[in-house]
């Protein structure tokens, strides 16, 4: 007996042949199949070949119709667009140029092998239009870019409004507009790279303003294999995560920025003055003012008032306490003492803290990867050394202390990177030539003994030669000229006291002990020439020779007292970073400001006021320049 077979059921396998050689496009076949079932409305199986030849040449008729007519995320619903040429053409061409007509900055030379890269991963063919999730995809980028705010960076670099202006049209664009489909597509693909990389590398060369960091050493993450593995995982919304910086002092920023940003919003303005200093129990017509400013910004917690005590003008206890946490968190001495610093301390406007935190986040994109172990830290406007077991861990055992550091008008202390490798016990201060030139010639030609009254002396510019050499006209001349050089003796004058860090770098500057122990007790302290003065060397000393053999607190403190000078080598070199930041997080996890003692906050600005691709090649160690440090 014959087997009867539907109508349908032809159809339906008719259907799926096709779809097996077209490509996996069910929804658009279904489609097709419904509309000839109606059209043909076939009820019995001798219509069988007539439907047969129907199939065989009104369907591809049919195909092209909705291929035509349909935008492409409709006719691509489930898979990435088959190969086409004239997309790869387009897109090649676009990425060739280096130009992209609609961004803003529409050079992209320096994203060009990311985004080649990028493209490469889909064999040139268009990364977010043409697929089944083309609308979630591009939307999520698009909230990312316009999230930039969150991470201090600005949407507007990523030409966010433009891509969202396009998004919904080029959704609508017909398959056969590849250079219109090629052009959106690469400027969400650039915006989107460049985006991640301001985030992880920073938008600004350190270099080339003077923050002498180290290079990194080789690419610790593929930007186009993330985006493409993000892509195919269908989590695009998490790139950020595996992007930005993973430092505890830059996750800590990050909500204080979202916090002081909120603040600057809806916070009233506060303004403060005082004609003389404003001491506790005293009033003031601006106190109720000050208490709600305390609390907005976290210095005095919010209690429960009263009979109106909210209102009052008196400057009482529970206010000083809120206030002397506020100036601690500002750098100043918190004495509860309301003078002319505190008061410019609070009326600095919060949208200039939020700028600071902004920078504070950029300036730690630029850090490369840093070392596990023990490290020491100084951030120069805090005038503040750190010292840690474990660098970037919990760590109850922080060395800290204060710190002076060079002029700001004229001996700045230099942002750097470097090892600490030996340590100078009861050392001879070698003093520098501009100094001799600008300090000591013109005291030694009003006093010819004055070397003497310091505990100085002349001795030949070949370190190895340390024959003193008299005072006299011959030796004042070949001083002048640079051939002789003066050194101070080991003992209680000594300008580096008695300990000295050394940590060889270009600029010549190192940590080490003072006599001049009166300026830690100063809230401002740049007053040396370029040098860091440590609080405590004693303890730092301690730090650095923990792990060392024969060195415990005892023997440190003999070879501090002893007249002798005495080298010793560093086991293993402890990481020196001389940083530069107005906003930081302490080990107690309060947000501290500074002021912007060497204008470095204004320079950063002033770059990113033009802003532009950072190039690889400048934060990056050339082959050339790592085969060279090999040989050496």
């Amino acid at each position: 007996m014959q087997r009867q077979i539907s109508p349908n059921h032809v159809v339906d396998v008719r259907i799926r042949t096709i779809t097996k050689t077209y490509g996996k496009r069910r929804i658009i076949f279904a489609e097709v199949g419904r509309m000839l079932t109606t059209k043909l409305n076939i009820t019995n199986i001798q219509r069988k070949n007539k439907l047969k030849n129907t199939i065989k040449y009104s369907i591809p008729r049919l195909l092209i119709f909705l291929f035509l007519s349909l935008p492409v995320s409709a006719v691509f619903a489930e898979e990435t667009v088959n190969q086409e040429p004239a997309v790869a053409q387009e897109i090649t061409a676009i990425i060739t140029a280096k130009q992209h007509p609609f961004l803003l900055l529409s050079n992209f030379q320096n994203r060009t092998e990311d985004l080649d890269a990028l493209y490469k991963t889909s064999n040139q063919q268009l990364l977010w239009l043409g697929n089944a999730d083309t609308e979630k995809n591009i939307a999520e980028v698009l909230t990312l870019l316009a999230n930039a705010t969150v991470h201090g960076l600005n949407p507007k670099n990523y030409d966010t409004e433009m891509l969202w202006q396009k998004f919904q049209p080029s959704l609508k664009l017909k398959p056969d507009a590849y250079k219109e489909l090629a052009l959106y597509d690469t400027a969400l693909s650039i915006s989107l790279l460049r985006f991640l990389h301001d985030l992880h590398y920073g938008r600004v060369n350190p270099q080339g303003i003077n923050f002498n960091l180290k290079l990194r050493e080789k690419k610790l993450i593929d930007l186009p294999v993330l985006i493409k593995n993000s892509l195919s995982q269908k989590t695009l919304a998490g790139l950020t995560l595996l992007v930005e910086p993973k430092l505890k002092q830059y996750q800590k920023l990050k909500p204080a920025l979202a916090k002081y940003r909120q603040l600057a919003a809806n916070a009233p303005v506060f303004k403060l003055e005082v004609k003389k200093t404003l001491h506790p129990g005293e009033s003031h017509p601006k106190i109720a003012e000050l208490r709600q400013f305390l609390i907005t910004v976290g210095d005095l917690p919010e209690e429960k008032t009263i009979n109106g005590t909210e209102k009052s003008s008196l400057y009482t206890p529970a206010i000083v306490t809120g206030v002397k946490k506020f100036q601690k968190r500002h750098g100043l001495n918190a004495d509860g003492n309301i003078g002319e610093s505190s008061v410019d301390a609070f009326n600095v406007p919060l949208t200039q803290r939020v700028i600071q935190i902004e920078l504070a986040m950029e300036r730690l994109r630029w850090l490369p990867e840093l070392s596990t172990g023990a490290s020491i830290i100084v951030n120069i406007p805090s005038f503040q050394l750190w010292a840690f077991d474990t660098f970037d861990q919990q760590d109850t055992n922080v060395v800290n202390m204060r710190v002076v550091v060079g002029n700001a008008l004229k001996t700045q202390t230099p942002v750097l990177m470097a090892e600490m490798r030996f340590i100078d016990f009861m050392p001879y201060w070698n003093v520098p030539y501009s100094i001799i030139k600008n300090e000591l010639l013109p005291k030694l030609i009003q006093n010819n003994h004055y070397l003497d009254k310091d505990n100085m002396e002349l001795v030949s510019v070949n370190h190895g030669t340390e024959t003193p050499t008299a005072f006299n006209r011959e030796s004042m001349n070949l001083l002048k000229e640079g051939k002789l050089r003066i050194r101070q003796r080991p003992g209680d004058k000594n300008a580096l006291g008695k300990v000295k860090f050394i940590f060889p770098n270009k600029d010549d500057v190192y940590l080490h002990d003072t006599p001049s122990n009166a300026l830690f007790s100063k809230s401002r302290r740049d007053f040396s020439h370029g040098c860091v003065r440590v609080q405590n060397p004693e303890k730092l000393a301690e730090f650095a020779l923990k792990n060392q053999d024969n060195w415990t607190p005892e023997t440190i403190k003999i070879a501090m007292n002893t007249p002798k000078t005495q080298r010793v080598l560093l086991k293993k070199p402890i990481p020196v970073l001389f940083f530069y930041t107005t906003a930081f997080f302490d080990q107690n996890d309060d947000l501290e400001f500074y002021l912007d003692i060497y204008g470095h906050d204004t320079v950063l600005l002033g770059a990113l006021s033009k802003p532009d691709d950072l190039s690889d090649q400048s934060i990056f160690i050339s082959k050339n320049a790592s085969q060279e440090v090999l040989i050496q």
